[in-house]
């Protein structure tokens, strides 16, 4: 390191990369252009590296009054897909050069209340909000955040709010197109929690392609559930037990298919010659089940990536707009 313990000053840095000091001091303090560094930012990056240069990111805080924080309240995550989701947030927060500030407390409001104010009381620059319940107007009004911008990831509620997820209600149109398209018309849901709008979205648009190809579906064949396997077991208990079962099944996600498999098994049945399968998500676990899983990818690390960009641009004072990213069929044994 320049001169012994001290740290490196940008004026150092400067002309050993060649360039003005201004020019070292917005490369550093910026985030990564989208069109990615030129030449010249690149060698200043790469000295102020070899130096051990790091920026004073509390005298930056004090000139700027912002913190490079942002703050990320997301519930279940020791979910597997919401995890994916948060890695593509810190990725993109990295990127950009800003430290993420996270709370995943239990999915309750009352529980995300407190942890979206304690999060918002540490000065962050943006909050992501993932978990949000349905319909969640109130809740966004009743919130005490100031003029922190505000994005929700994944669950979107019915607040005028930007929202970054998957195209969900495409989603479901897919797994009901391809159970259609198979012959199969005597069908049933596994339709998760009636406060998740990932849930209700998969089922709106399953419902939707029914309708659109004239197949009835009786309602006594949705049955609400929890997202984990368990919410899969109980529900697949309900659907598979009695004379009257359905021939195929679409879970709103893949770890409750997983409990619909089980519970299959338990019962005797083959799958997909007694019972077809159609689960979402697209988790890593499904393509190696004994029968593996036909489901809907829905891009977890993309989302996070884009509801993060998002974000800064608020941070920063532009406008954004809502995405629903794609979502594809995976097609395997189940279905």
């Amino acid at each position: 390191m320049s001169g012994g313990h001290r740290a490196p000053t940008l004026r150092e840095i400067a002309e050993r990369a060649g360039v003005h000091v201004s020019t070292a001091s917005r490369v550093l303090r910026q985030p990564e252009p989208a069109d990615g560094w030129s030449a010249s930012a690149q060698r200043v990056r790469e000295v102020a590296r070899e130096l051990g240069y790091h920026p004073n990111l509390w005298a930056a805080s004090l000139r700027t009054r912002k913190t490079t924080t942002l703050g990320v309240v997301m519930t279940r995550l020791t979910d597997g897909v919401v995890a994916t989701t948060y890695q593509g947030i810190e990725e993109a927060a990295t990127r950009a050069g800003y430290s993420v500030l996270l709370s995943s407390p239990p999915d309750d409001p009352d529980a995300q209340r407190r942890a979206i104010e304690l999060v918002v009381g540490r000065q962050v620059d943006g909050l992501l909000l993932g978990g949000l319940h349905a319909p969640g107007h109130a809740f966004i009004e009743s919130l005490s955040i100031g003029d922190v911008p505000l994005l929700t990831v994944t669950r979107h509620g019915d607040a005028d709010l930007p929202f970054v997820g998957g195209d969900d209600r495409h989603g479901g149109r897919l797994a009901a197109r391809h159970l259609l398209d198979r012959g199969f018309d005597d069908l049933a849901v596994i339709a998760g929690p009636a406060h998740a709008t990932t849930a209700r979205d998969r089922l709106t648009g399953f419902c939707a392609e029914l309708a659109d190809a004239g197949v009835n579906l009786p309602s006594e064949r949705i049955v609400t559930s929890t997202f984990e396997v368990a919410g899969g077991i109980e529900a697949g208990h309900r659907l598979l037990g009695d004379g009257h079962r359905p021939r195929a099944i679409f879970t709103v996600s893949d770890t409750i298919a997983v409990g619909v498999l089980g519970v299959a098994r338990d019962l005797g049945l083959r799958v997909p010659d007694d019972l077809a399968l159609v689960g979402y998500n697209d988790i890593p676990i499904v393509a190696q089940l004994p029968v593996p899983l036909t489901t809907v990818r829905s891009p977890a690390h993309q989302i996070g990536e884009t509801a993060t960009r998002r974000l800064l641009d608020l941070v920063e004072g532009r406008e954004v707009e809502t995405a629903r990213l794609p979502v594809e069929l995976i097609p395997r044994a189940t279905a």
